[in-house]
């Protein structure tokens, strides 16, 4: 039985995120993630003027005058959400944790893929894919996705990004619209997502806390892995240890950064500190200045 609570953060998060839409993302989502191409839709008499490279020379040949075909643009896409669930997802030193923004952007997503009839899946995951949701239309499925981030409980506790792109590329065959939202503390995922990333439209959307940046001044304490559960022992207000821990963590964002700049997937970087919607509004102007 899913708790009252959760379905209060449902309705709230779909209030919030809804709003968020119809304000300022339903547009931008619209202009910046195109449809398949053209495709078929009927044939019809030559008029005056109509492009003669357009006419169908087999209906012409039957029906004894010029006949042309008609396109239209294949607007229907599909959208995967692929969210990491393991330990680190439920932790957050400022307003919220993780996995609660999780939530919050994957509606925002959701809900502006269903304005624009388009079908939204979603892959929970850990170091083991944890859920697999076909993509679906309408407004139930969007909120079932949402309570299924607030309320699963996962398996198991580690990340491995590997494992849910390996897993996407088998049972998605077509080009899909794909986010990867984690903090992506995984083994080494450079070549899933380089392979991922010519096969589909990828945005990684990445969610950091600021004390998984900066080591505070707190004296000895133990610290436990989340998501293996061991335990360290360490002086954190040792300078020497505090600049090593803060030199680590810059080297490896900006190693990131650059490692998916060179293989063109873009990267929204969204810190629990501060709202993810000017990050995000950033993100789709700057695709839309790219793709007009």
């Amino acid at each position: 039985m899913i708790p009252q609570e959760i379905f209060q953060k449902v309705k709230k998060i779909e209030i919030i995120t809804r709003k968020l839409v119809r304000d300022l993302f339903a547009g931008e989502y619209h202009s910046i993630f195109k449809g398949r191409g053209m495709e078929f839709s009927e044939v019809r008499e030559y008029s005056i003027g109509d492009d003669i490279r357009m006419i169908d020379w087999n209906v012409t040949a039957r029906m004894g005058s010029p006949y042309i075909k008609k396109f239209s643009e294949e607007r229907e896409l599909t959208v995967m959400l692929l969210i990491d669930m393991s330990a680190s997802s439920r932790f957050g030193t400022r307003n919220q944790l993780k996995s609660e923004i999780t939530a919050e952007i994957s509606a925002l997503l959701a809900f502006s893929a269903i304005k624009n009839n388009d079908k939204v899946g979603m892959i929970i995951f850990t170091d083991q894919i944890e859920k697999y949701i076909p993509p679906k239309k309408g407004r139930s499925h969007i909120l079932r996705l949402i309570r299924e981030i607030l309320y699963f409980k996962p398996c198991h506790t580690k990340t491995d990004i590997n494992v849910t792109l390996e897993y996407l590329n088998r049972v998605t065959k077509r080009k899909s619209i794909v986010f990867l939202i984690s903090d992506l503390h995984s083994p080494d995922f450079t070549r899933s997502i380089s392979i991922t990333n010519k096969k589909h439209d990828l945005i990684v959307i990445t969610l950091v806390d600021p004390r998984e940046k900066i080591l505070p001044s707190c004296g000895f304490v133990v610290l436990e892995d989340s998501e293996t559960g061991e335990d360290l022992y360490i002086d954190s207000s040792h300078p020497l240890l505090q600049n090593t821990f803060q030199g680590m963590n810059e080297n490896y964002s900006n190693q990131r950064s650059k490692f998916f700049q060179s293989i063109r997937c873009d990267e929204v970087i969204i810190t629990t500190e501060q709202s993810y919607v000017n990050p995000l509004i950033s993100f789709f102007r700057m695709r839309e200045k790219r793709y007009r």
